[in-house]
C-alpha cells in the first residue's frame, strides 16, 4: 500500500542523493536537473557552505519559540531586509512557505484598509494565470480555474483580471472597494510569462493614487531567479509589500513577507504568528544563500546563463516547438504536443545527445500546462551542462 495521498502525478524515480546539478536514483543512475525542487534548490544539491551550516545549527539551537529570538535568526531577518532595500522594504515576517507568506500579505493589505477606510475595502485584485497557493485564501487568490475544482466556497474578495490588460486593472482596482493588488512579476506555475513594462508601470500608478497596497508575489521569481534579486527590481517600482519562500533557503522551509513604509507597522502583537516561522536551521540556510546570491556578479551569470537557454532553444527553429520565453533562469516551450509523455522519456534517458556513458544520463523537467515544459535550474549550472541538457531534450523531441 503507497502511503502517500494519491496528490501527485509522480514520475517514476525515487532519489538518493544529488551533487551540483545531478541527481541519483536508487539504481545509480544520474539525472541532469533542470527543476532545483521546482526552483527550490537554487545552489543546487550538496552545496557545501549549505551542508555545514544545516549540519551546525541543531547543535547549538534548532528551534527557539517565536516568544523569544534567535541570534540566528535576527541575522538572516536584517540580511534579508538589506537585500531587499533597493525595492524600499523596511520589515518582515517569517514563515514556513509561500503559500503562508501570501495569506500574510492579503492580511496586511485588509488591515491597512481596514485601519484607514473601515470596512467593505477589502478587496484583492489578482490576475487570471497567477498561482498563489494551496491554502483556502490563496486558492481563493489564484487566477486558475483547475486549481479551484472541488475546494468552494473560497474566501470572498478576490477578483481577477486578465495580465496586460490597463484598462480592465483601472477598473478592478475601485478605490472604494479593494485594499491590495498581488502580482508575479513573471508568472511562473501557468508557463514563464514576464510582465510587461507599461502594465507593471500603470499598476504603480493606480495603487499610489487609490492608496491601495502594491504587492509582489516572488515566491517562484525572487531570491535571484530572473537575474536580479528580486524579479520587480527590473521595473524600477517600489511595491508595499513582497513576499518570498522556495529558493529562499536553499532547500529548506522558509517563507517572508516583506513591507515597505507604507505597510511597515500595520502588524501589531498578536494579528499574526507562526510556530516554525523563522526557525533557526532555516534561517542559517537562508544566511549562505543571502551570502552567495546576493551579488552583483554572481547575478549577472544567472542572467548571462537565462540568456544562453533562451538563445539555444531559438536558434533549433525546431518544428515541435512553438515559442521559447523567459528571463534568467526561469525558461519555458511551448511545444504543439503534450509535455508529460515527454517528461517521462526525459526521466528514461531517452533520445541522443546524453553523452557517452553506456547508460545514457536522464534530464529532468517541469511542466506548465498540457502542452509547455519549464526549466527552473540550480543557479550553479554549468555551461555545458546547461548545453548537455538541451541536446538530450533536442534527441526527445526528434
Amino acid at each position: 500500500m503507497d502511503a502517500f495521498m494519491n496528490t501527485y502525478h509522480r514520475l517514476p524515480v525515487t532519489f538518493v542523493r544529488g551533487e551540483g546539478s545531478w541527481l541519483w536514483d536508487i539504481q545509480g543512475k544520474k539525472y541532469l536537473d533542470f527543476t532545483a525542487g521546482i526552483a527550490v534548490n537554487c545552489l543546487g544539491h550538496g552545496y557545501p557552505a549549505l551542508v555545514k551550516a544545516v549540519a551546525d545549527q541543531p547543535a547549538r539551537l534548532c528551534h527557539v519559540s517565536n516568544y523569544f529570538q534567535s541570534d540566528v535568526t535576527a541575522a538572516f531577518a536584517e540580511k534579508l531586509i538589506a537585500a531587499c532595500a533597493p525595492v524600499g522594504m523596511r520589515n518582515l515576517f517569517l514563515a514556513n512557505s509561500g503559500a503562508e507568506a501570501n495569506e500574510g500579505a492579503c492580511k496586511i493589505a485588509r488591515k491597512y484598509s481596514l485601519k484607514k477606510y473601515g470596512p467593505g475595502r477589502h478587496r484583492i485584485v489578482t490576475l487570471l494565470g497567477s498561482f498563489h497557493g494551496r491554502t483556502i485564501s490563496t486558492l481563493s487568490a489564484t487566477g486558475q480555474e483547475k486549481f479551484h475544482r472541488d475546494f468552494g466556497p473560497f474566501t470572498e474578495g478576490f477578483i481577477f483580471v486578465p495580465p496586460g490588460d490597463i484598462d480592465a486593472l483601472d477598473r478592478a482596482l475601485d478605490a472604494g472597494t479593494t485594499a491590495g493588488f498581488l502580482i508575479e512579476a513573471v508568472q511562473g506555475e501557468s508557463g514563464i510569462f514576464p510582465q510587461e513594462p507599461a502594465y507593471i508601470e500603470a499598476a504603480a500608478k493606480f495603487c499610489t493614487e487609490r492608496d491601495i497596497l502594491f504587492m509582489f508575489d516572488e515566491i517562484q521569481c525572487g531570491v535571484g531567479r530572473t537575474g536580479t534579486f528580486l524579479g520587480c527590481e527590473a521595473y524600477g517600482v517600489k511595491p508595499d509589500v513582497v513576499t518570498l519562500a522556495k529558493g529562499l533557503a536553499g532547500g529548506l522551509p522558509v517563507g517572508a513577507v516583506l513591507a515597505g513604509e507604507k505597510a511597515a507597522s500595520v502588524f501589531q502583537i498578536g494579528d499574526h504568528g507562526s510556530t516554525f516561522g523563522g526557525n533557526p536551521v532555516a534561517a542559517a540556510a537562508g544566511l549562505v544563500v543571502l551570502e552567495k546570491v546576493n551579488n552583483p556578479a554572481f547575478l549577472a551569470e544567472i542572467a548571462r546563463k537565462g540568456d544562453k537557454f533562451l538563445d539555444v532553444l531559438r536558434s533549433w527553429k525546431h518544428p515541435h516547438i512553438r515559442a521559447v520565453r523567459g528571463r534568467g533562469l526561469m525558461t519555458a516551450v511551448d511545444l504543439d504536443t503534450e509535455a508529460w509523455p515527454i517528461l517521462e522519456a526525459a526521466i528514461a534517458g531517452a533520445g541522443k545527445g546524453g553523452g557517452a556513458e553506456p547508460s545514457p544520463p536522464g534530464l529532468l523537467m517541469l511542466s506548465a500546462g498540457p502542452r509547455t515544459l519549464r526549466f527552473l535550474p540550480p543557479y550553479i549550472i554549468s555551461d555545458g551542462e546547461i548545453e548537455r541538457g538541451l541536446e538530450i531534450l533536442k534527441g526527445l523531441l526528434g
